[in-house]
Order: C-alpha cells, then sequence, then structure tokens
C-alpha cells in the first residue's frame, strides 16, 4: 500500500505544478493532479511558496489545506475510476446532473472527511459502508 508522507505529498503536487509552469513533461498521475490544481487557482501562491513543503494551514485560521484537499480530489478520482466503493460512481453522476462534477466531488470530500475523522477519533478502520451510505444520501437529496 502506497503511504506517502506529509513531505512527500506535498512536493509531488509542489513539482507538479512547476512542472507545468515549465512545460515539462508529466506522469499520468501528474497530470490528473495538474487538473485539480487548475481548477483550484486560489492553491496556486501556497505551491509556489518557498516554505509549501514546511507551512501550516489551520482550519481555525480559516485556512485550509490545499495539499489534503488536493489528495482527497485524487483519491476520489482513483475511486470514481474503479467504482470502490461500489455505488460511488453512480451516486457522483447523479450529484453532477444535478450541480456539476467540481462541485460532486465536493460534496463526496465532505462524506469522505467525515469517514476519515471518525476513524481517526475511533482508532479504527475507515468504514466503507458508511462512507458509501453517506455519498448516497447526499446523491438522493439532488
Amino acid at each position: 500500500m502506497f503511504n506517502p508522507s506529509r513531505e512527500q505529498v506535498r512536493e509531488f503536487f509542489v513539482n507538479t505544478w512547476r512542472k507545468d509552469r515549465a512545460q515539462e513533461l508529466l506522469t499520468p498521475l501528474e497530470a490528473i493532479a495538474l487538473d485539480w490544481i487548475k481548477q483550484h487557482p486560489e492553491y496556486h501562491e501556497a505551491l509556489e511558496s518557498s516554505g509549501a513543503l514546511t507551512q501550516e494551514f489551520n482550519v481555525e485560521e480559516g485556512r485550509s489545506n490545499p495539499f489534503l484537499h488536493l489528495s482527497m480530489h485524487l483519491a476520489i478520482a482513483e475511486q470514481l475510476s474503479i467504482d470502490h466503493p461500489r455505488g460511488i460512481k453512480q451516486a457522483f453522476e447523479t450529484m453532477a446532473r444535478a450541480s456539476n462534477g467540481h462541485d460532486a466531488v465536493h460534496q463526496i470530500m465532505e462524506c469522505l472527511g467525515q469517514v476519515v475523522w471518525e476513524s481517526q477519533r475511533l482508532g479504527t478502520p475507515l468504514d466503507s459502508d458508511t462512507y458509501i451510505e453517506l455519498i448516497r444520501q447526499r446523491a438522493s437529496r439532488d
């Protein structure tokens, strides 16, 4: 299982953005990441910052963590590509029809954040049944 460190994740996104700016060849995963980076211009400054690898992003200060956010986009893109947990793709498509694909991914992201937080709080594995149920509930509201 791939389990990169915080620094490796940050380096990946910083280097992906740098490579795009320098018009260098991207790997397939970097190309996917770049699509999400481009959809989040509010993160470009952080990706270009000399302190990007060590900077803290505190929710209490009203700052979202661009690296966490972009990582969640990548995770959800992978889940959608393989329809795992089963049914996520159909729920996404339902939500996307009601708004747009980016907003639908953000709705799924809220569900993912909830089950990750709960898993960490309880010290248990992520509950994929709860995760897909939360997603289906959101899809049925649209």
